[in-house]
């Protein structure tokens, strides 16, 4: 991927907002019974174009919040915007899950299911319409969403790459 991970020093603008996508519960049984430990997907970003997800595992849910957080900001990305939406279309996979990242007009907001919502959101993206193919888990999409986030190209992006000007 092109896209560097962001330094938690370059945050000092915007403060950085978290949500738990979802939290996973899982048992296993003991003599005593059945003893429960929780996992939660977290997604972080500053809702000005950059964003991470984490995963978290404890055996109390606060404290696999707590874990995620801290997993989501090891993985900070930066993603390039153009104006309220994404400057093109553009499809995210992993495993077997596929979404497909429109631009949208403004004024048309976040068409997109929850666990993608959170990514889009907390990234800045105001405007977008989304679908996804296939594998419809919340771990997932989540992470086929920051895939196609991941693979945004701006203007100025593509000039530099290409060492030409583009006059569209």
């Amino acid at each position: 991927m092109a896209a560097e991970p962001v330094k938690l020093s370059d945050q000092e603008e915007k403060p950085l907002e978290d949500t738990v996508v979802k939290v996973f519960r899982c048992s296993k049984v003991v003599k005593g019974g059945r003893r429960f430990s929780f996992a939660a997907l977290v997604v972080i970003g500053d809702r000005a174009g950059t964003v991470g997800v984490g995963y978290g595992k404890a055996n109390e849910v606060p404290l696999a919040v707590e874990k995620g957080v801290k997993d989501a900001k090891k993985s900070l990305h930066k993603i390039a915007l153009a104006e309220r939406t994404i400057p093109h279309r553009v499809d995210g996979k992993y495993r077997a899950t596929k979404i497909a990242l429109v631009p949208a007009s403004p004024g048309t907001g976040v068409i997109a299911g929850s666990s993608a919502r959170a990514v889009l959101e907390y990234a800045g993206v105001q405007d977008i319409l989304t679908k996804v193919y296939g594998s419809t888990s919340a771990k997932n999409v989540v992470k086929a969403t920051l895939d196609g986030l991941l693979r945004l190209r701006s203007k100025d992006m593509v000039e530099s790459l290409r060492g030409v000007e583009i006059n569209a």
